[in-house]
């Protein structure tokens, strides 16, 4: 005992409370992986702020912009000679931006028409295609069950006969309706497993979603995008012994007022000539018409660069001589040069045609 009591300094480490290595080595990963997280989001943070500055900037420059044109217009407007131009510019604008509203609620309604009717044809053919499908599907379930059944009574009535066969001189009729119960037992598990599919066709049948409307197609389109050249062609023409298509062309390309439209008289001449045409252009008489004849024409000569375009080659679509409108236009005895609408995108017509 005395010596056990001796050797009572020494301590065991059954315990202690450092942590081990690996996890030391975790936590110092941990936070290398956490530092980098950091620096990372950060330096998105930093790109964002130079991306919002940079936002900031160019807004700012925009709105210098804008209030430099409204001071200059403001001069403008308050001095007679140059007031009267101003006017008859932006009158001229309006008159474009007209023309443009005209031909795209023109090829709205068309596109809303077509895809009401290319929409149902295509519900119509889907649920046409279904119910060939259903009904294929339910002549096969049918004549699954029927064969399943068959098989069942085939086994149930070989399993009665050999339960009969019990006899020692049933020996070559046992061995007979065995073989036959082996196959009628391969014929039931061949039966259930045509019922089982013809089952989960008709079940996944039931379960398929309809198929969505893909769009209008190729055919459509094109035919939309003729009828808004045709109008395009239409309003022109109704302008076609006036100087107003080039010119509202030039104002809407410009973004300030030129003094290039004469003084005060030939100024208001001209704001009274923009008020007819403006009129003009808005009627719908014998519209329908037009724009189906000349459809007609685009039609014939109208060429694509590939069976996916929408829109015709501009040079294949241009006027033909003696190509006129019937009736009276508007404006002086010496004709303008009628434009090719698409090549020169009169009434903004590319950011209206269908894609």
């Amino acid at each position: 005992m005395k010596a056990l009591r001796q050797l009572g300094f020494f301590k065991i480490p059954f315990r202690t409370d450092e942590p081990p290595e690996e996890v030391e080595d975790d936590r110092v990963l941990a936070l290398f992986r956490n530092r980098a997280e950091l620096k990372k989001a950060h330096g998105e943070l930093q790109e964002e702020i130079y991306r919002l500055k940079d936002r900031i900037k160019q807004q700012e420059g925009a709105t210098a912009r804008v209030q430099e044109m409204l001071g200059a217009l403001e001069s403008r407007l308050g001095i007679v000679e140059t007031a009267y131009p101003a006017l008859v510019f932006y009158q001229l604008r309006a008159l474009w931006q007209r023309g443009r509203e005209i031909v795209e609620q023109f090829v709205g309604e068309l596109q809303g028409q077509q895809e009401e009717r290319e929409r149902r044809a295509h519900f119509a053919e889907c649920n046409r295609r279904q119910f060939a499908r259903r009904q294929s599907i339910e002549a096969t379930l049918r004549a699954a069950e029927t064969q399943f059944a068959d098989a069942q009574q085939n086994l149930v009535a070989l399993e009665q006969l050999r339960a009969t066969l019990t006899r020692f001189w049933h020996y070559f009729k046992r061995r007979e309706a065995d073989r036959r119960l082996q196959a009628a037992r391969l014929a039931l598990g061949d039966a259930e497993q045509a019922l089982n599919a013809s089952r989960g066709a008709a079940a996944e049948l039931e379960q398929e979603a309809a198929p969505q409307f893909p769009g209008l197609s190729v055919e459509a389109r094109r035919a939309i995008n003729l009828a808004a050249v045709a109008y395009s062609e239409v309003l022109c023409l109704r302008l076609v012994r006036t100087q107003l298509v080039a010119l509202a062309r030039e104002a809407a390309s410009r973004r300030e007022a030129a003094d290039q439209y004469g003084d005060r008289a030939e100024c208001e001449a001209l704001i009274a000539q923009i008020d007819e045409a403006r009129v003009i252009i808005q009627s719908k008489a014998n519209v329908a018409q037009e724009v189906k004849v000349r459809t007609e024409r685009l039609r014939q000569i109208a060429r694509y660069r590939n069976p996916t375009d929408t829109s015709p080659v501009p040079e294949s679509v241009g006027l033909c001589d003696g190509d006129v409108l019937s009736g009276e236009p508007l404006g002086a005895t010496q004709a303008a040069r009628m434009p090719n609408v698409l090549a020169e995108d009169t009434w903004d017509l590319f950011r209206i045609l269908l894609r």
